[in-house]
């Protein structure tokens, strides 16, 4: 399929983070954009707002209403739509062409230089990090992230002259930048063909689709496979996927010396400070503009491909000086001297484990008190132990009800399995609890963790811990 052949897109599932990406580029570039989704949100009230239209009802045999042509138009399908969707049927019955989200993005990457960020976590911060360091400098480039850049306030940037062409440009010598995330995912990330491959990590996730861990890591070496001639892949040091790599590849660390690795890391005031090699060539004091150490190691896997792509080090040094994060990752909601509340979308142990010994490092005088909401029953299933382990890093925990998202109830799988194993204070409770108690409690450092819809609770325990 020739993308500038389409004249209408519609999106099945529009309200998604990275679908909504997709939908506002083909929105800038002319095309029609139309699209469903279950429940309206902040997000796709912003897309209405910039002259999409989307309903948030199954019309199924009734899109045929809209009278679309098969010739000139694009389904595009998230993975969270249900196999018994009515639309999805009717578009299949109809031969209307049906495109994965991954499969636009590959389509999309092929006509740029493309950087692709893929991990079971950190890559959405990694990949806002590079953009904004690329449109920070002479480089530039387009990008579709899976956050909302506080930055920019959208998650798609664009490149000043980003357009599609009939025919796909060689990326060894193409140098108009695009950074995608890379979703493991249903093996998404297998449609990209990046010149510049970061992986960020590889621990046990999605079990749901791969079955085991080793099958997730075998993906992975896929994906290392499908960088372009002559391409680079910026690899964690301490994942043991380096030994079966095939491709040309640098190391990143903050725990040891690699190909690029950070030193004399400091915390100053609750900024952390440290000091970048990059292939023997040392940068000093560069300051990250968001707190944590696990986005220390962020940056070093966003610097260095932000050097292999001709960014220089002054543009490199300001850059992660004014970069304010993504929505909803490490996201201060209140900073003063008498109160701290941090809000993440972190929902796997390991993520838990990061953030909450950041938050440990950052103010160590004072108790962690710490909100999660698990998500997906079979992910609360699969590592029970390590979601208890992580959370019991805090000094007091609120745990909430699992937030179902694409899945149906697992018998016998609830919050309190994982409550069973916690060992610090903790309290398993509903939303109103919750805040309910905060009421009396406002604790001096308090976090929110979770991918759901805990997110909705942000407003109202933001106003109970400022009165």
């Amino acid at each position: 399929m020739v993308l500038n052949n389409i004249k209408t897109a519609y999106f099945l599932g529009i309200g998604g983070i990275g679908m909504s990406a997709i939908a506002r580029y083909f929105n800038h570039l002319g095309i029609k954009v139309m699209g469903y989704d279950k429940t309206p949100t902040k997000l796709t009230d912003e897309l209405i707002s910039e002259g999409i239209d989307i309903h948030f009802e199954d019309l199924g045999e009734k899109i045929s209403n809209f009278e679309f042509q098969i010739s000139n138009l694009l389904v595009v399908l998230t993975p969270a739509i249900p196999a018994n969707h009515q639309e999805w049927a009717w578009f299949k019955s109809n031969g209307f062409n049906i495109l994965k989200r991954s499969q636009v993005l590959g389509l999309i990457s092929q006509n740029h230089t493309t950087i692709g960020v893929a991990g079971t976590h950190g890559k959405t911060t990694t990949s806002t990090l590079i953009a904004h360091i690329l449109k920070q400098s002479t480089v530039d480039c387009s990008a579709f992230l899976g956050g909302i850049s506080t930055n920019y306030n959208t998650n798609l940037l664009l490149a000043n002259n980003d357009s599609i062409t009939n025919q796909p440009i060689n990326q060894s010598t193409n140098q108009q930048f695009v950074v995608i995330e890379a979703d493991e995912f249903d093996r998404s990330f297998l449609t990209l063909h990046p010149t510049i491959a970061i992986i960020t990590s590889t621990d046990a996730d999605h079990l749901d689709i791969y079955g085991e861990h080793n099958e997730l890591k075998k993906s992975f070496l896929d994906y290392s496979n499908k960088l372009v001639n002559e391409g680079t892949l910026i690899i964690k040091k301490e994942l043991d996927l380096i030994n079966d790599l095939s491709v040309n590849f640098l190391t990143y660390s903050i725990q040891s010396e690699a190909d690029v690795y950070a030193k004399n890391i400091e915390i100053i005031k609750g900024e952390y400070i440290f000091d970048l090699v990059f292939k023997g060539i040392e940068i000093k004091q560069l300051q990250l503009g968001i707190p944590g150490l696990h986005n220390v190691e962020n940056a070093v896997a966003a610097s260095a491909a932000c050097l292999l792509s001709g960014v220089t080090e002054l543009e490199l040094k300001n850059a992660l000086l004014g970069f304010k994060g993504v929505k909803r990752r490490f996201e201060y909601v209140i900073k003063n001297d008498n109160q701290i509340y941090i809000d993440d979308y972190a929902h796997h142990p390991e993520e838990l484990r990061a953030i909450i010994s950041s938050v440990k490092n950052m103010f160590p005088q004072n108790e962690i008190v710490v909100a999660f909401q698990p998500h997906l029953f079979s992910r609360t299933r699969d590592f029970v132990v390590g979601f208890a382990e992580s959370l019991s890093l805090a000094n007091e925990v609120y745990l909430l009800a699992i937030y179902p998202a694409r899945e149906l109830p697992i018998e016998g799988i609830t919050s309190k399995i994982i409550f069973d194993k916690i060992t610090c204070t903790k309290h398993l409770v509903s939303n109103q609890e919750l805040l309910n108690s905060l009421k009396t409690t406002k604790p001096k450092v308090f976090l929110t963790l979770g991918a759901g819809d805990i997110d909705l609770l942000i407003k109202p325990i933001k106003e109970i811990l400022e009165n």
